[in-house]
């Protein structure tokens, strides 16, 4: 059974960084590409960031490059984001995902609350 545990979310200013975490177990890590999306209310989910299986092919969305990286930790079966020069607008539910051969995998989300 895929498990998806986020954590690192937060309050943080405008201008500021916050590292997000996920912990993934219940399936082989090594072999699935994985993503960040984030979710606000009345929106449909976006997706954020995508690392390959072996981290050799990164992807982002537009709003997002240049100040979000993620990586991934295939020996500690864990993804991460992180998130620099964070602004207003990157608050959201951020949720770690996976698409294997069962289907899609979601956690449970952490809050990203970017305020002054």
């Amino acid at each position: 059974q895929v498990q998806l545990v986020e954590s690192g979310g937060g309050l943080v200013q405008p201008g500021g960084s916050l590292r997000l975490s996920c912990a993934a177990s219940g399936f082989t890590f090594s072999i699935y590409p994985m993503s960040w999306y984030r979710q606000v209310p009345g929106k449909e989910r976006e997706l954020v960031a995508r690392i390959s299986s072996a981290g050799g092919s990164l992807e982002y969305a537009d709003s997002v490059k240049g100040r979000f990286t993620i990586s991934r930790d295939n020996a500690k079966n864990t993804v991460a984001l992180q998130m620099n020069s964070l602004k207003p607008e990157d608050t959201a539910v951020y949720y770690c995902n996976v698409y294997t051969t069962w289907g899609p995998g979601w956690g449970q989300g952490t809050q990203v609350t970017v305020s002054s």
